[in-house]
């Protein structure tokens, strides 16, 4: 399985910058694996938003919103990448919509439901959007 990692705007390009984009891709290469890890194109501070943040998630415009996401979506698609990792809730919203509304070959999954699995605390109940290759694992 290969995974690969969304760069929150907020947190990333509007706050903190590349140094929290290294400390997450440290923690996603840990729980992960560093060779089941590939990087989006172009990444950190110059990763593309995936346009459900700043309140549009909610803003009721799904077909605005889709077009701007066809990027990110591309972007995704070109790793290859079973899972599309997201620390940040609206991204992980938007980006598993994109993956529906454009019939995506990946998952999307929040980074606590990895980390979790990866301590084997992970619940029955928090295995929502785990593809069936992960569904099981410490069960």
């Amino acid at each position: 399985m290969k995974f690969t990692v969304q760069d929150p705007c907020q947190l990333v390009r509007k706050s903190l910058g590349d140094p929290i984009a290294e400390d997450l891709r440290f923690v996603v290469k840990a729980v992960v694996g560093e060779e089941n890890f590939i990087d989006m194109t172009p990444n950190r501070s110059n990763n593309f938003c995936c346009g459900g943040g700043g309140g549009f998630l909610q803003a009721g415009l799904p077909e605005e919103r889709h077009a701007y996401g066809s990027q990110k979506f591309n972007q995704i698609i070109k790793t290859g990448a079973d899972y599309c990792i997201t620390p940040c809730h609206n991204c992980h919203s938007q980006i598993h919509d994109l993956s529906e509304h454009f019939e995506g070959t990946f998952h999307t999954v929040h980074l606590w439901t990895l980390i979790c699995l990866a301590m084997g605390t992970l619940g029955e109940n928090e295995r929502t959007y785990l593809g069936p290759d992960l569904a099981e694992v410490g069960l």
